[in-house]
């Protein structure tokens, strides 16, 4: 395998390993309201689990609250129970035309446990971009040795795999900083 096509699918892992982080972090409730959090909840809807966005349509009339109107009202309880089920510290209000949730405030104690929650997500990102900047060295390594590339080759190989490592570890400390950010504003 080429240099290049070793050191670009490193890349694109990468990539992909921030674009993960991101929409992990963005799951991850704050103070404010945010369709997202509702993400991973399922509907059971005729038999089969559902997302709540593919039920009905979720929006965020203001910064407090999340609204969903369903497009079939008889899956209104399933959906009540869904959102309590899914354990998002939020209670669900049923007034048979749609759902309403009120996001309350956050606790200081509450954010500081979130930051730390986020940190670890972010974390773990680095982390897994840091295991395919080792295996793409492996892979430069064998290669070398394999299909006879030059050492010079190789190291460039490198270097190429750790700029991409910084730039990708870089993303995730920008998107980790504004997600603190958000979680810290009142």
């Amino acid at each position: 395998m080429p240099v290049k096509n070793i050191v670009d699918a490193a890349a694109d892992s990468m990539k992909k390993a921030v674009e993960h982080v991101g929409s992990q972090l963005a799951k991850v409730r704050t103070g404010r309201a945010s369709a997202a959090i509702l993400d991973n909840v399922k509907v059971e809807y005729y038999g089969e689990p559902t997302p709540v966005s593919q039920v009905g349509s979720v929006s965020t009339p203001d910064a407090r609250s999340i609204m969903i109107q369903p497009w079939d009202r008889s899956v209104l309880g399933a959906m009540e129970k869904a959102i309590l089920a899914a354990n998002l510290g939020v209670t669900p209000q049923n007034d048979g035309q749609v759902i309403r949730i009120n996001v309350p405030p956050l606790t200081e104690e509450r954010r500081k446990d979130i930051v730390k929650q986020c940190k670890k997500i972010a974390e773990d990102g680095k982390l897994v971009v840091r295991n395919i900047r080792r295996d793409a060295n492996e892979e430069l390594k064998v290669a070398e040795k394999k299909e006879h590339y030059s050492e010079d080759d190789r190291k460039r190989g490198e270097d190429d795999v750790q700029k991409a490592t910084d730039k990708y570890i870089k993303e995730i400390d920008v998107i980790l900083g504004a997600k603190e950010k958000e979680v810290m504003e009142e």
